[in-house]
């Protein structure tokens, strides 16, 4: 059966598609410089063919033109000058062509109306150049005064006859059949001052070129004519229509020869557009190419590789810039994810390592518990087996408690920062629970300032002197700032000699640094100088945040300068064995630092003056208040508005 209709028009549908992708297929296989090429030489090429019709167009026109105006301002002046023109016929000067159709009657030896043709230019050869023009008086689709374009037809002179009369010395001129051309006109030739009334009378005989003219010749010949058409008045009574015309053969050589040039100069600027062009793309190109180099290596797991600048300004280097940018985040993510998948790994392992230790404590005394109860005196063994089990599991209740603190904390649960904490009160609480576990422990109370630099040998730096604690009152969670504390104050407990002192110190100072910049500070050295730097900006304009300083400094053993970052790391102990004599876990700075960074604060470890380990807490307060006057009614009114970095105000 034969398909429908709907059915033939979805395969032409179809496979007019798939001729467009077959198409669209080949086309994206070409590489872009091959294109953009492709494309700059067609621009080339239709520009410069636009240009030279352009330019061929109007100078034809105007030659055109030129040539109208010459005819109309000198037709006069060729009628009025035939036999001297006439003459010189065969010298050259003359190329005016000029002929006279009688329409008053006046008629020829075969009684048609007479037609006299005065003026014909020859070329070498005798080579002559006929228009096409209207027969026997005919003026229909012609205007007299407006030029035309006629073809015109080749002939040669081939036989030239002088006819005289003796009767009134006057010879009318005569025609003869043989001289009539192709397209029906006379082609006699008269040679007399006045045409109506010659003394002597030319005959001239045209016939087809023969075969050995000459071609240059025969070639200028077939050019057309542009004729003007005018009327022979005499006496008041009109005799005659005249053409006069010029050959445009020297109008086309010009155009042709014009038009040679434009050839000639557009391919030269196709070609050395082209040649510039492919110069400059593939110049352009290049930061590409190095781009596709440095993306290979990068994808095959070289991060440090980087595309080669160039000025910004151009779309390659702004593009450079941003992939630069982009590779350099990409890079730092990967080392942080590196980063992040070693600690936990190595978080797992010391998990399974500190549960595993309470789990196989708990397991031997058990066992044991079995074999010796049997035995004498079993009771008393089993007593001491049942302790060794109850302070292990204490122990692993201890541990699991701290990582389910900090997987809590990683996630932002279990911690309450919208609260209000009493410092001040936070920390004497502190110091009694120290004095209470070391009575003999000398612990001092210090007032912490900021000490200006004195010169660049002397940096500015944090100064304890004697003095009463201010009362701080700042927003978080108290909880947690409370284990905060316990953390540190339970280190100095444990690992620094009971006879040796011990300061705590607590003060109030601005500091030119935001928090959330401030938390995201590493537990170093040089974050500690960072911040000692933006206190010693934040009280000389007055500007930043206000901020809780709090120093707890012993003067233990210390610990060595490349083991103080890895202190909050979790499950780090600079000695395991005494860490788990002491009952400590290894989780206790991690917690500690965890809590003060969901609080927007810092916290490191530096070494003190003489021995020792020093713990700096830095809190935010609130933003510095910035005074606003405003003159209402004659009155002065002065606001302060105290904000808090969580946002909102927060009145005093």
């Amino acid at each position: 059966m034969p398909a429908s209709a709907p059915e033939a028009v979805a395969r032409m549908k179809e496979h007019h598609n798939r001729k467009k992708n077959m198409f669209f297929g080949h086309f994206d296989r070409i590489s872009l410089s091959s294109k953009l090429v492709a494309c700059t030489i067609a621009v080339l090429l239709i520009g410069v063919s636009v240009i030279s019709f352009s330019i061929r167009a109007l100078v034809s026109n105007y030659m055109l033109s030129k040539t109208d105006n010459q005819l109309k301002s000198q037709s006069q002046m060729v009628f009025e000058n035939i036999v001297t023109l006439a003459k010189n016929d065969n010298a050259g000067p003359n190329s005016y062509f000029l002929q006279i159709q009688y329409t008053d009657g006046t008629l020829d030896n075969e009684g048609n109306p007479l037609v006299v043709t005065p003026l014909m230019p020859q070329l070498q050869d005798d080579i002559v150049s006929v228009p096409v023009l209207p027969t026997n008086g005919d003026t229909s689709g012609i205007t007299f005064g407006q030029p035309f374009t006629t073809q015109a037809v080749v002939k040669q002179v081939v036989q030239v006859q002088n006819n005289s009369s003796d009767s009134n010395n006057t010879t009318k001129p005569q025609t003869d059949p043989n001289t009539q051309d192709d397209a029906g006109n006379d082609a006699g030739n008269s040679g007399s001052k006045n045409a109506p009334n010659s003394s002597n009378s030319v005959t001239t005989i045209l016939s087809n070129p023969s075969s050995n003219a000459n071609h240059a010749a025969v070639s200028t010949a077939r050019s057309p004519w542009r004729i003007l058409p005018m009327t022979f008045t005499e006496n008041g009574k009109e005799r005659a229509v005249v053409y006069i015309g010029l050959s445009l053969s020297d109008q086309i050589d010009i155009v042709s020869t014009l038009s040679r040039y434009c050839v000639v100069v557009g391919i030269a600027v196709v070609l050395l557009g082209g040649s510039l062009a492919t110069l400059i793309i593939q110049h352009t190109m290049t930061p590409l190419k190095r781009m596709e180099k440095t993306a290979a290596k990068i994808a095959a797991g070289d991060l440090s590789q980087r595309i080669p600048s160039a000025p910004e300004n151009t779309e390659v280097g702004s593009l450079a810039a941003s992939l630069n940018t982009m590779l350099t985040r990409i890079e730092l993510s990967f080392h942080e994810q590196e980063e992040t998948t070693d600690k936990m790994k190595r978080f797992v392992s010391d998990a399974s390592h500190e549960l595993r230790t309470p789990l196989a404590a708990i397991h031997g005394y058990a066992e044991l518990y079995k074999m010796q109860r049997d035995m004498p005196g079993a009771l008393d063994r089993a007593d001491e087996s049942i302790e060794h089990i109850e302070r292990s599991s204490q122990r692993m209740t201890v541990l699991v408690e701290d990582l389910l603190s900090l997987a809590r904390l990683d996630e932002g649960r279990g911690i309450d920062v919208t609260g209000t904490v009493k410092l001040s009160s936070l920390v004497t609480d502190a110091v009694d629970d120290l004095h209470a576990l070391d009575p003999d422990r000398a612990i001092g109370r210090m007032l912490i300032g900021l000490e200006p630099a004195r010169d660049l040998n002397h940096p500015a730096s944090l100064s304890l002197t004697e003095g009463d604690w201010p009362t701080i009152t700042l927003p978080g969670d108290a909880s947690r700032l409370r284990q905060v504390v316990t953390n540190i104050v339970g280190n100095i407990h444990r690992y620094t000699p009971i006879d040796s002192s011990a300061e705590i110190a607590l003060g109030v100072m601005p500091a030119a640094i935001d928090p959330k910049q401030l938390s995201g500070l590493p537990a170093t050295d040089a974050s500690m100088r960072r911040f000692v730097e933006a206190a010693e900006v934040g009280a000389s304009m007055s500007t930043g945040y206000r901020y809780a300083v709090l120093r707890f400094v012993d003067h233990g053993s210390g610990v060595p300068d490349e083991s103080r970052p890895k202190i909050f790391e979790r499950f780090y102990t600079a000695d395991p064995s005494r860490a788990r004599e002491k009952g400590g876990t290894g989780l206790g700075m991690a917690i500690a630092q965890s809590v003060v960074k969901a609080h927007h604060g810092f916290i490191c470890a530096t070494a003190t003056d003489g021995g020792g380990l020093t713990f700096t807490v830095v809190l935010p307060i609130e933003q510095m208040p910035a005074a606003q006057s405003a003159q209402t009614a004659g009155k002065t009114k002065e606001a302060k508005q105290k904000s808090s970095w969580f946002g909102g105000e927060r009145k005093s």
